[in-house]
């Protein structure tokens, strides 16, 4: 019998993300407003007005996000032996976040280095190797998560799909870079067993092996949602920056939701809480279009602060927020000797 059970599962990445917030230029470096550059001379020392220390990764964010939302979440993840992993395992357990599917290897932990200048941020992210040798053996879950991994993807994505084919589980998936230039037979047999797939505008355009192009009217982006269902997706969803996000339900239905008014002060793991406030409404049972409006609330209140995961919102938080009152309290009991799986939706 399984010993772990979860409302879902998030399979992918853990970092840690050091934030340096410049809010102007203080001739220090120079702005090319032309081309839109940030140009710092070598060898400067440069002064910044705000310095932040977060947990991220796209898994990690999401499971974050599902659990301020009421969903019983196991993480998938592997971490080093360092300093770093210290903040990691202390963030988990502030975050109600388990660690018996975290796998802790020898070596530094993921680390980026994120310059925030004018609400646009530009990352220095190191590419450490991961043999991402996760077992699924010990877990029971209806519902999977699966987003993106470094260069050793290929065999954890097989394996994240023999466990949802063996399970009767549904698949959520957004697709990182590796998986987007490498390995397509591998991307391509995800995607055929995915219910819910997000990506943006671009991301969707490579899956769909099109020229990536400057066209966002409603029509085109209905376009590539139909030509991704085809691909086997019930619901298929394509964020698009400040033109808001698109979905199409199993049903076939097309649906469109604007963004919140907010102050931006980042747009760190804006992506990420919109599919973790999406795939929260989901698992308590509302509709496609409410899951936008969860997805679109929790990522205004995240872009509004430094870091991916400081502006995630919670049930209550949420409720409040959207006016969606009636969702279920509860999922299950938090002791994973007894809790109380949701039938996965969509199945």
């Amino acid at each position: 019998m399984p010993k772990y059970k979860y409302d879902v599962i998030t399979v992918g990445e853990t970092t840690v993300d050091a934030f340096m917030t410049i809010y102007d230029a203080k001739g220090q470096y120079r702005v090319d407003t032309e081309h839109h550059d940030f140009c710092i001379r070598p060898g400067e020392k440069i002064s910044v007005d705000e310095y932040d220390f977060c947990m991220g990764g796209n898994a990690t964010n999401v499971a974050v996000g599902l659990s301020r939302l009421g969903i019983k979440v196991g993480l998938c993840s592997e971490i080093g032996d360092d300093e770093l992993s210290f903040k990691i395992r202390n963030t988990l357990v502030k975050e109600h976040l388990d660690r018996l599917l975290v796998k802790q290897v020898n070596g530094p932990s993921s680390f980026s280095v994120i310059i925030n200048f004018q609400g646009d941020r530009t990352v220095f992210a190191q590419n450490v190797q991961r043999d991402h040798d996760f077992d699924l053996s010990d877990v029971t879950t209806p519902f999977v998560y699966l987003t993106s991994l470094g260069t050793e993807w290929t065999e954890p994505y097989k394996k994240a799909l023999a466990f949802v084919e063996e399970n009767n589980a549904t698949l959520a998936f957004n697709p990182g870079g590796h998986q987007l230039r490498e390995g397509r037979e591998v991307l391509m047999a995800v995607v055929s067993k995915t219910t819910y797939l997000f990506v943006n505008k671009e991301e969707a355009e490579k899956v769909l092996s099109l020229d990536t192009t400057d066209k966002n009217d409603k029509d085109y982006i209905n376009e590539l949602l139909k030509k991704l269902q085809e691909l086997g997706p019930k619901v298929a969803v394509i964020t698009d920056g400040k033109n808001g996000s698109y979905a199409v339900d199993e049903k076939g239905e097309f649906y469109w939701q604007g963004l919140n008014e907010g102050k931006v002060v980042e747009r760190t793991g804006a992506g990420d809480s919109y599919t973790s406030g999406f795939l929260a409404a989901i698992l308590h049972g509302l509709s496609v279009e409410q899951a936008m409006t969860w997805g679109s609330y929790n990522a205004t209140s995240v872009v509004g602060k430094i870091g991916a995961q400081a502006g995630l919102l919670t049930k209550t938080e949420m409720e409040e927020a959207t006016g969606m009152h009636k969702v279920p309290t509860d999922l299950g009991e938090k002791d994973n000797d007894d809790l109380g799986i949701m039938p996965a939706p969509l199945g």
